[in-house]
């Protein structure tokens, strides 16, 4: 997939599309979530006249509509009857994008149709199971864990990552390389309390509350460099060693009517606290420390902005990983890792939508998710690229306000990006599907990975 930057890159309209002069209602509300808030009102600036209201204007509708709210504020009955008239910033069903195990369930079953598909190579192995104690285990190993079983027995060197389907924010993410610590990673659980959970700061999460797990094999050599080499305030101290910090890579992406996909090209890097260790128990530990291991920022608030840094602030920065020597990272490296994930975006929404059930986009909504990915190292002597791009899950709502200060204004040019690519076509009248903006073009920062036609699915 080739990338074409569009010199059309500023925040004015298109072209073809004429800045809307007519009335636009719009609801914005954001209880949760004021960031968010703040930044559609002023994306909405943009707009010729517009009424901006925390609440629904009165019934029957006087003019055109737009729900750009959350989910929960959203109403979705409208969406539903005045495709015409409105336009919402939701789909109404897309679990199968961001329930982690409908998104196991989606990912296998896509490449189960489509072994060819880069799929295969860029989700983790996963197994999804459902259970709520630690004694349902002995039947979960001669079922569904059968050949997760088998592996533990005979390769007690692989780890593992357990996850809790309807959880965000790191709770529940346990490592485990053994029958015998999963069993103790939900005897762990079993024994909190509602009272304790109160109270905790930990990551723990109550199983009888729920049922839904994915087991994932662990990417154990994950792309690795220091954020501090090179650091917004001036260099780390000569004196001090570089040590390789584990990180994810947020992407913001959008998806709008039936179907086009949109990559936010300026995505962040968001790293560990603790520099990384391959996984290990030491012998008086009850359990291995998850802090050289998690990415999340919703359990490093405490650092600020410190683990936040876009992705292309780490070209040249040294390579920590693999055991090439002193390399650096190339900014042909970060095009390359940034199209292996234009590409996986491209099959994941494929993926969702052949799950009619659970993905059921609409003409007349556009929804900002934001996705996760791990880059990992590939051994030298390998063939084909050096780094591996692997998609970790798909987030609905992201929590922006972790990315920090020092990069809110990549946000205030994402919302814009967003009110010009969904909103003013809805809000001038034209239908965004004339645009001649082709599959791998980047225009406002926004690479399209994907433009189909979902099957039973109609534009307005």
């Amino acid at each position: 997939m080739s990338t074409k930057q569009c010199s059309d890159c500023s925040g004015s309209y298109p072209d073809d599309v004429d800045v809307p002069s007519h009335r636009l209602a719009a609801l914005v509300s954001w209880p949760a979530a004021p960031l968010t808030d703040s930044l559609v009102r002023r994306a909405l600036t943009d707009i010729g006249q517009v009424e901006i209201s925390p609440s629904l204007p009165t019934l029957p509708l006087s003019s055109k509509l737009l729900q750009w709210a959350a989910y929960d504020t959203i109403d979705h009955s409208l969406t539903a009857t005045e495709p015409d008239r409105v336009l919402s910033s939701s789909y109404t069903i897309r679990k199968a994008l961001i329930r982690k195990h409908f998104f196991a369930r989606c990912t296998r079953s896509y490449i189960l149709k489509h072994p060819q598909s880069v799929l295969a190579t860029s989700v983790p192995r996963t197994w999804d199971i459902e259970m709520s104690f630690a004694h349902e285990l002995d039947e979960l190993w001669h079922d569904e864990l059968w050949d997760l079983r088998e592996e533990l027995e005979t390769s007690p060197g692989r780890w593992y990552i357990l996850k809790p389907g309807m959880t965000d924010a790191g709770m529940g993410i346990r490592l485990f390389n053994s029958k015998d610590t999963l069993r103790e990673i939900f005897e762990e659980f079993e024994g909190h309390s509602d009272d304790e959970e109160a109270g905790s700061s930990d990551t723990f999460v109550i199983t009888s509350q729920l049922r839904h797990f994915v087991i994932q094999e662990y990417v154990d050599n994950p792309l690795l460099v220091d954020p501090r080499e090179f650091l917004p305030e001036g260099h780390v101290k000569a004196t001090e060693r570089l040590r390789g910090r584990k990180f994810h890579l947020r992407t913001y992406v959008v998806a709008s009517g039936v179907l086009r996909v949109y990559m936010y090209r300026r995505m962040l890097a968001l790293f560990s606290c603790e520099p990384y260790d391959f996984p290990r128990r030491g012998n008086n530990e009850p359990s291995i420390s998850l802090l050289p291991h998690l990415t999340n920022t919703s359990l490093q608030s405490h650092r600020g902005e410190e683990g936040v840094r876009l992705f292309d602030e780490l070209i040249g920065h040294q390579i920590l990983s693999g055991i090439e020597g002193n390399i650096n990272l190339l900014e042909q490296d970060i095009t390359d890792i940034k199209e292996q994930m234009a590409q996986i975006l491209a099959d994941v929404f494929k993926a969702a939508a052949e799950q009619a059930i659970h993905f059921q986009p609409l003409p007349n909504a556009f929804e900002l998710y934001g996705v996760d990915f791990l880059v990992s190292h590939v051994p030298s002597g390998s063939h084909g690229p050096r780094f591996q791009v692997n998609i970790l899950e798909v987030n609905a709502e992201p929590a922006i306000e972790l990315t920090g200060p020092r990069l809110t204004w990549i946000l205030e040019d994402l919302f814009k990006s967003i009110q010009i690519v969904c909103i003013a076509p809805f809000a001038g009248g034209v239908s965004d599907r004339i645009d001649p903006w082709k599959v791998g073009e980047v225009r406002h920062n926004m690479q399209k990975c994907l433009d189909m036609q979902v099957r039973g699915a109609t534009g307005w």
